[in-house]
């Protein structure tokens, strides 16, 4: 089955870095500043990079096929495609009728990764026996895939709403706190907590404590000057172990489910 499976996992690979490569770091400004308005240069030189640069990955990887007139039928075919999701979301972007923003962006990128993994499953075209095997293989899994995902969500989002109510009436308006910045506070102590409870949850599932470390005093570092203010001071302690506090009992659930131990380092 692993042999199988491994060609397509590759292909995918190499066709997806090329994807990377191709937007994010061969992608000009001129070039996406020429496909904004709609110019056909911008397009052809976008696909054509695109295309050479899979090339360039698959014939590292996998030079034989190369030599094969369905890869490149299908390699262009995925390069069309790739145009299209490109000048839609340009098109909708620019007569309004979505906002530019980053769930578009991600929507795009989606798009984008979908017809990268359909390329590479044509190319390959493993048996679906194999595919169907793999996908029992997952489902073996799916008690701990769920039990991840209660944990990550209750985590972050749950334990945010909870830490905000309990802490929310330490913050009181005075002389030079009004309601406006008390609201900012809040709300971007709200945003800070879940990427902070995040990112401490998923070093401490990894067995990494002193990236815990590292995480605190960044945060620290970036609200120093707001820590003078006696008041932020303590709303922003007493929060933050808080944060902490809940990302541990998470990271302790987990450590347990799949190590059978509560050990945070290896």
């Amino acid at each position: 089955m692993h042999e199988m499976m491994h060609p397509t996992y590759n292909l995918f690979l190499a066709i997806y870095l090329a994807h990377l490569l191709t937007d994010f770091v061969f992608q000009t400004h001129r070039i996406v500043t020429e496909k904004r308005r709609g110019h056909w240069r911008g397009y052809v030189i976008h696909g054509l990079t695109h295309y050479l640069a899979i090339l360039a990955i698959v014939g590292l990887a996998g030079p034989a096929r190369l030599l094969s007139l369905r890869f490149h039928l299908i390699v262009f075919s995925l390069l069309v495609i790739h145009l299209l999701v490109d000048w839609t979301k340009l098109f909708l972007t620019k007569t309004g009728r979505v906002p530019d923003n980053t769930l578009v962006f991600s929507a795009d990128q989606a798009a984008h990764l979908l017809t990268v993994v359909a390329a590479a499953f044509l190319v390959v075209h493993p048996p679906v026996q194999t595919i169907l095997l793999r996908l029992n293989q997952i489902r073996l899994y799916q008690d701990k895939i769920l039990l991840v995902l209660v944990i990550y969500v209750s985590v972050i989002f749950g334990g945010g709403y909870f830490i905000r109510g309990l802490i929310e009436p330490l913050w009181k308006e005075d002389a030079l706190h009004t309601t406006k910045e008390h609201a900012e506070v809040v709300n971007a102590g709200l945003y800070i907590g879940w990427l902070e409870r995040f990112l401490v949850l998923t070093a401490l599932f990894l067995q990494s404590p002193m990236t815990v470390g590292l995480i605190l005093a960044a945060k620290s570092i970036a609200r120093y000057p707001e820590l003078k203010s006696v008041r932020f001071a303590e709303y922003f302690l007493i929060g933050t172990l808080l944060s902490i506090s809940v990302a541990i009992c998470g990271a302790i659930v987990l450590l347990k489910a799949f190590h059978g131990t509560v050990a945070f380092g290896n």
